[in-house]
């Protein structure tokens, strides 16, 4: 579970995030939608601590992430819309890495690596340099590294972007899969047909604002507009 109790962020005269408050439960895969510049990359930041809010409570499974930063860490893998790679490491060396940071035990990392190597046709690039990579290996590399641990939460922002489609199909299984089993999927795209097919539930952020939060049908109402056409309602006029 993932908790925001009035979180606010300002960037200097900008509120980047006013007055959040929402709440992602357990066995979900939540969406996070906005316009470019309202506020998603601000809140996953806010999530994950890179950065502190000005003021409000952030929890992750409970635990305040302004608190207990590292306990809270250990609970969830993020993948960023864009990262930078120690490029001169081998896939090997980069998972290694990771493995130790997040204090994987050796038998449970073989076993994810192995994993998800296979899954995503990684293979035969683990010992090669990362600066061998294309933009949809590294994409796989950082996947990898995010989910090793096991983490009860995996925080995706725009993880399909560069991956081909059997790479995306496969994550969107995993994603569900790991929902289903009670877990917490923080997903943000501009993919809207994506979102409607895979989601359970869907938050649109406004100029720092949640608009709109429910699954699709309580969106709806009493209509039948897709996913696009809620969205671009809400954000366009600002209902």
């Amino acid at each position: 579970m993932i908790t925001f109790e009035n979180v606010t962020k300002t960037y200097g005269s900008k509120r980047a995030v006013d007055n959040l408050s929402m709440t992602i439960e357990d066995g979900r895969i939540f969406s996070f939608l906005g316009p470019n510049g309202a506020g998603k990359t601000t809140t996953i930041k806010l999530m994950t601590g890179i950065v502190a809010p000005d003021t409000g409570v952030i929890k992750v499974d409970g635990i305040d992430i302004a608190k207990d930063p590292i306990e809270a860490k250990h609970r969830f893998g993020f993948v960023p819309d864009t990262f930078d790679m120690y490029e001169r490491l081998t896939g090997r060396e980069y998972l290694r890495f990771m493995g130790d940071l997040y204090c994987v035990a050796q038998a449970q990392r073989k076993a994810n690596i192995e994993k998800y190597l296979q899954l995503f046709s990684l293979e035969d690039a683990y010992d090669q340099q990362i600066r061998s990579y294309s933009h949809g290996m590294k994409q796989k590399l950082a996947i990898i590294g995010a989910l090793m641990h096991d983490p009860s939460i995996w925080i995706l922002d725009e993880p399909m972007v560069g991956l081909d489609p059997q790479s995306v199909f496969l994550l969107k299984e995993e994603m569900r899969a790991h929902a289903d089993k009670g877990n917490t999927v923080f997903f943000s795209t501009h993919v809207l047909d994506v979102a409607e097919r895979l989601c359970d539930e869907i938050g649109i952020i406004k100029q720092g604002q949640l608009i709109a939060k429910g699954t699709l049908e309580q969106l709806r109402g009493e209509g039948d507009s897709t996913l696009e056409e809620l969205f671009l309602e809400l954000v366009e006029k600002g209902e």
